[in-house]
């Protein structure tokens, strides 16, 4: 599980705005990119995102 004081750090890669957690995504808030979470490490590539 992604400890919530790191979703707080996190910015989306794409357009700088704030991310979430919803299930096994973290989802910006902004741009709706959607990056995933493999084995507890969020990716946070562009390349990666949904």
């Amino acid at each position: 599980m992604i400890d919530k004081e790191l979703i707080d750090i996190l910015a989306c890669p794409a357009c700088k705005g704030d991310v979430e957690l919803a299930g096994n995504k973290i989802i910006c808030k902004q741009c709706k990119k959607k990056y995933p979470i493999r084995d507890g490490v969020p990716i946070m590539l562009i390349d990666e995102a949904e």
